[in-house]
């Protein structure tokens, strides 16, 4: 049985399953548009939508809310899912970082964290990405995941946002 919710420490994040009161640092980071300017729904850095996002990942039971180590600041969050997967599949998505740790180790660290925890249950990691957002695109491709050939469509901002997918095996994983 998958664990949606582990603690996981790496070298310098750590990830824990994410609470009620996370909200006020989780929307400091959220709140800034530049971290959505990319995202399909680039209005999440509203209360509002930022709230109903927030909400989703505390009933999701898959969110982890990430914390640098040698400071303890909140950095952002990730998230595993089965919403969107196939047999022996599981999804990381929902990633977001502020700012301050984009293009860092934060990142890097924090999917090695999910992946080798993931890798423990299941054969594949697929990663679900706005076909626009180049940045999340980068990021997992650097990880060594291969787009794959599965598309699907939802409704964002009031107009059709295409999602690509990615999948990662274990022995395609670099880390």
């Amino acid at each position: 049985m998958f664990d949606y919710q582990p603690h996981l420490t790496g070298e310098i994040v750590e990830m824990r399953p994410v609470t009620a009161d996370d909200w006020a640092a989780l929307y400091a980071l959220g709140s800034d548009p530049a971290v959505w300017a990319l995202h399909p729904a680039s209005d999440r850095w509203k209360d509002d939508v930022f709230r109903a996002f927030f909400e989703d990942g505390l009933a999701s039971g898959g969110a982890l809310v990430a914390i640098d180590r040698a400071t303890g600041d909140t950095i952002g969050w990730s998230r595993f899912s089965a919403l969107f997967t196939e047999p022996g599949e599981i999804e990381i998505g929902w990633t977001f970082l502020g700012r301050a740790w984009w293009g860092g180790a934060h990142n890097t660290d924090m999917k090695r964290l999910m992946l080798r925890h993931a890798f423990r249950f299941v054969n594949t990691v697929i990663f679900r990405v706005g076909e626009t957002n180049f940045r999340s695109r980068r990021a997992v491709e650097k990880l060594g995941a291969r787009l794959a050939d599965r598309t699907s469509i939802s409704t964002v901002l009031g107009a059709p946002s295409v999602n690509v997918f990615y999948a990662l095996t274990e022995a395609g994983y670099a880390g």
